[in-house]
């Protein structure tokens, strides 16, 4: 199976980004909404991350999108500005094919080429059905920086969030852009 196509995520992907995301929302526990947003809403968040400045890619083979992964600021204050939040996305098909660790490592190229210093990945469930995040992670050099405890609730059952970090470029080794 050849590698996917990484590029830069344009409005037109917006309909099978929804497509992905839903499943996600609907089967899951990657996301902790409860009822997946409409295409309005995902372009709405897709142009708040261009508008921030932060990338949005999407992974394809054979023009079919595959998944996508963007990041976004980790907390709104400005001591946090070095620091992003990644999020990964993967169509149930493409799954463990390789295309979120393709997605992972080009987000933190692109991230540590605009200055971040910091990258979070929040990891819902990331002791039960979202092993397979916390793995993608760990393959990538993140490690654990913590675990809280049943803090959602979805699919009937109580949920942990796991936090694991990366740093990108220079890391703490200077201080942020301004």
């Amino acid at each position: 199976m050849t590698k996917p196509a990484i590029r830069p995520a344009v409005a037109a992907d917006i309909p099978a980004i929804a497509e992905i995301y839903a499943h996600a929302v609907l089967h899951g526990t990657a996301s902790w909404e409860i009822a997946p947003p409409d295409e309005a809403e995902m372009l709405r968040r897709f142009e708040a991350v261009l508008a921030g400045g932060y990338p949005y890619l999407a992974a394809e083979r054979d023009g079919v999108l595959l998944g996508y992964a963007y990041a976004g600021a980790y907390r709104p204050r400005p001591a946090y500005r070095a620091t992003v939040e990644n999020s990964i996305y993967i169509a149930p098909g493409a799954q463990g094919s390789g295309v979120g660790s393709a997605l992972l490592g080009a987000l933190m190229q692109d991230c540590a080429a605009r200055g971040f210093r910091q990258m979070i990945a929040v990891i819902g469930d990331g002791t039960g059905a979202s092993v397979g995040s916390r793995r993608l992670h760990e393959r990538a050099g993140f490690r654990l920086i913590g675990v809280a405890e049943k803090v959602g609730f979805k699919h009937g059952r109580w949920l942990d969030q796991m936090l694991m970090q990366k740093e990108l470029g220079e890391g703490d080794g200077t201080p942020p852009m301004p």
